[in-house]
């Protein structure tokens, strides 16, 4: 059922991905979302060392023997990161999935494809995903404006440009970004992307490795409870709307620089919070379809879910035909 290019290259039941979430995609949510279908994603900078990232790799392997793959996100940040070792690791521990993100990664294209990996590139607009196929990624996932974490400078909607991509590339596109139901599915399949990309669906279910308070507030969120703060850097992110984001955004009205603002968007500040169940002094990269959200099911429940609410609505839809 919903049998697309993505199942059969990546061999997965359901073209549903999970993204890649900084402190969120651990073995636990990753192995989960593999075990009900769909293909899980690791965050590699989620682990400080590569070697922890390889203790991280073969624990997932102990939880399912599904595909899963392993985000590398490749980001200007204060402490410089051994991207060269996090991409070893990748490469020694036999995984054969990666999803890029941030820079270029044109620089370790030969290495991953050398080793038979398969590369999904997430990108914010066409020019970009242009160039990922431009330089040899075997899929682009096109992050739509709606999305959780960087949504780009562009500010253009799921709605352009996923079909935009599905057009004007020879590669697969995955849709990413508002998608969180199966009619979301539906409608991504229906604009020309091969599978969906969900972040916030996944990490509002009871394997994400979130504190529960988190969860419990987020669940009261709706999609006018994000905001985006960093623009000011022309590093733009949606986070949801609270104490600590507003705070941010603030400073940024009044010109606040990257040196002031950079105690405020430490990234692990945020995970210490997140973990204590303190959310208003948190960075929480949200989405808009936190909206659509209304409970904390586990992995297997939303992967079911959504298929067959997407069979539903395509049947609905064939009955138009035919009338």
């Amino acid at each position: 059922m919903f049998e697309t290019r993505f199942t059969e290259d990546f061999g997965v039941t359901y073209p549903i991905v999970q993204g890649g979430m900084m402190w969120v995609s651990k073995k636990e949510l990753v192995a989960a979302v593999s075990n009900a279908g769909a293909l899980g994603i690791l965050s590699a900078l989620t682990f400080p060392t590569p070697d922890e990232l390889a203790q991280e790799i073969e624990g997932t392997k102990a939880l399912t023997d599904k595909p899963f793959g392993v985000n590398l996100t490749f980001l200007p940040t204060l402490k410089p990161v051994d991207y060269d070792a996090y991409v070893d690791v990748v490469v020694q521990t036999g995984v054969k999935i990666v999803e890029t993100a941030g820079r270029n990664p044109e620089k370790y294209m030969d290495k991953l494809k050398g080793a038979g990996i398969k590369v999904i590139h997430k990108c914010t607009s066409i020019r970009h995903a242009k160039k990922a196929q431009e330089i040899g990624c075997d899929y682009v996932s096109i992050d739509g404006f709606e999305c959780a974490g960087h949504p780009g400078e562009d500010d253009v909607t799921s709605l352009i440009l996923v079909p935009r991509a599905a057009d004007e590339l020879d590669i697969p596109v995955v849709a990413s970004g508002g998608f969180g139901d199966g009619r979301g599915l539906v409608a991504a399949l229906s604009l020309g992307a091969v599978a969906v990309n969900m972040g916030t669906r996944f990490m509002m279910t009871k394997e994400a490795p979130i504190h529960d308070k988190v969860k419990e507030v987020l669940l009261k969120a709706k999609e006018t409870d994000t905001i985006l703060i960093e623009r000011s850097l022309r590093n733009t992110m949606r986070a949801w709307r609270s104490e600590l984001t507003e705070k941010i955004a603030d400073m940024e009205k009044k010109g606040a620089t990257l040196e002031e603002l950079a105690p405020l968007l430490s990234g692990r500040r945020s995970f210490e919070y997140i973990m204590k169940g303190e959310p208003e002094q948190a960075l929480i990269a949200c989405g808009e379809v936190i909206g659509l959200i209304n409970d904390i099911p586990t992995v297997e429940e939303v992967v079911q879910r959504i298929i067959n609410e997407a069979k539903s609505v395509v049947e609905k839809n064939c009955a138009l035909i035919d009338k």
